[in-house]
């Protein structure tokens, strides 16, 4: 059962390191996922799983590792401790790394998972998952990574698109309110892929996975560098 979950931005710009003299741009959105994932430890959860966009969807076991060399930062991300000498078979992909990293920081030591989901999934594949997710424990907690938008503004990834600020503007409600409307799930893939949406997945899981009496709020809305962020907290 889900009883806690953390929404969080997935750029590799919140790691420190990586953003370097760009690091104090995003201070209020770091502390703002550190609130959201202490929220989810607080909740004594059995276990964690980390939930996010990747080439393929699969699970991550413990110790699996990622890491930040493609940014130029020489760093290895672990998944958790790594509860034998089996190597994982997968790095994990960048989403999932920088959960990882948010994790670690906040000093996670028990069990936890990785799942990796393609972002074009269907709703109902994504849903079946969310299911499954929320059973893998008696006490679940999830820490789903994604990105809005990434065309907020003419210097963002995706350049400017007229429609992305009234879609990031959606993201939030739907975070907000517990997503109690269905706007995840009525979420189209091909917009999703157009304005550079990373969330789409992740979150339709996040709504499966949660039951009816969900409470939700918002801890953190920006579009820094012309991409949507946000953090939020349901349990």
């Amino acid at each position: 059962m889900l009883v806690a979950a953390a929404v969080c931005p997935c750029p590799p710009l919140l790691v420190p390191e990586v953003a370097v003299g760009a690091a104090p741009e995003l201070e209020a959105a770091r502390a703002a996922c550190d609130e959201a994932v202490r929220a989810v430890l607080a909740a004594r959860p059995d276990l964690i799983v980390v939930v996010g966009e990747g080439p393929a969807s699969r699970t991550h076991k413990q110790g699996a590792r990622g890491g930040f060399q493609p940014f130029g930062v020489d760093r290895e991300i672990r998944l958790g401790a790594a509860p034998d000498s089996e190597a994982p078979a997968h790095r994990l992909p960048l989403s999932l790394t920088v959960g990882a990293w948010l994790l670690d920081r906040a000093g996670w030591t028990g069990p936890v998972q990785g799942f990796e989901v393609e972002g074009d999934r269907s709703w109902p594949a994504n849903r079946e998952d969310g299911v499954r997710l929320a059973a893998r424990a008696e006490r679940v907690g999830l820490l789903v990574m994604g990105d809005g938008t990434a065309c907020r503004s003419v210097k963002a990834p995706g350049y400017l698109d007229d429609r992305a600020e009234g879609v990031d503007v959606s993201i939030a409600q739907a975070l907000g309110n517990g997503d109690r409307d269905g706007f995840f799930a009525a979420l189209d893939a091909d917009l999703a892929r157009e304005l550079k949406i990373s969330g789409r997945s992740p979150w339709q899981i996040l709504t499966a996975a949660a039951d009816e009496d969900r409470i939700a709020s918002v801890l953190y809305e920006d579009a820094p560098y012309g991409v949507g962020y946000f953090v939020a907290g349901w349990s």
